[in-house]
């Protein structure tokens, strides 16, 4: 049992921490339970379940997103039931989030986009992010170690979920993969490093494909996550399974892949659609 008073704020990321869940969840959870004290104007230690449920009612009567009242939902009850430790269980069901069919780009597309990025770097890491089907932190989360370039595949380190998976990288990639792993003293340094010396952040990832894709003429609406779509979509038309995709994703255990590599030094035998532009 946690004792009150407490600094919330450090608890909910000690506990996140501890669970393995991203800075993007500490986050998300500190902000929620901040703006529901805020609105209660009660101390946590008087706070009812009668206070929670009003307070997500009255986002409910606002008629937010499926969204933004799942996340609200989910971060008080990590406050309770898992920081302190209580029993509060709201009994709300979830607001359904719409299902939307996701942009998918065609492989002439994906092949227009990376012309269009001006910067060499830039275009190298989007590439990868594209044939390798990896989400914005795990791309910029790469590390030296994680790639083996004579066999063709990476690693993802505490991705989503607190997972690790493997990843393929295109032959197409190698020359200019290798002169930056070249350059790097260290194999705990990070594989792509900004001018400044430093890791890229979501948002430069964000802006370089919202650029490129306007300069493309493909629209405002492609965002790195379409890449991951896309990447996926073209492995499924190149004939691959859906579980070896899916596993690709990092959507399930890594395991078997994994074993896979350790037992045989060679990867998976998928090919990274950028192969094939």
């Amino acid at each position: 049992m946690v004792y009150i008073p407490f600094d919330v704020e450090i608890a909910i990321k000690r506990k996140c921490k501890r669970y393995r869940y991203s800075d993007k969840t500490a986050k998300n959870y500190i902000y929620w339970v901040s703006r529901f004290l805020k609105w209660s104007g009660k101390e946590l230690r008087y706070v009812s379940k009668k206070d929670v449920s009003a307070y997500l009612q009255k986002l409910d009567n606002k008629n937010l997103s499926g969204n933004t009242l799942n996340q609200c939902h989910m971060a008080l009850k990590f406050l309770f039931e898992d920081v302190m430790d209580r029993k509060m269980w709201i009994n709300m069901k979830y607001s359904k989030v719409p299902k939307r069919i996701q942009k998918v780009l065609t492989k002439e597309e994906v092949k227009l986009l990376i012309e269009n990025i001006k910067n060499r770097q830039h275009k190298i890491m989007i590439s990868l992010m594209y044939a390798s089907g990896l989400r914005v932190s795990e791309l910029i989360n790469l590390r030296v170690k994680d790639l083996n370039l004579n066999d063709l595949y990476g690693f993802v380190r505490n991705g989503k979920g607190g997972k690790d998976r493997i990843f393929v990288v295109p032959e197409k990639l190698t020359n200019a993969l290798s002169q930056i792993v070249n350059k790097s003293l260290e194999g705990e340094n990070y594989l792509f490093i900004s001018k400044r010396n430093k890791k890229y952040s979501s948002r430069t990832i964000q802006k370089i494909v919202k650029d490129s894709s306007t300069r493309a003429g493909l629209g405002r609406e492609i965002h790195p996550h379409t890449l991951r779509h896309s990447f996926a979509t073209h492995l499924i038309e190149q004939g691959n399974c859906v579980g070896d995709v899916q596993a690709m994703l990092g959507h399930k255990s890594p395991e078997t892949s994994l074993s896979y590599i350790h037992s045989s030094g060679k990867m998976v035998n998928i090919k990274s659609p950028l192969d094939n532009l």
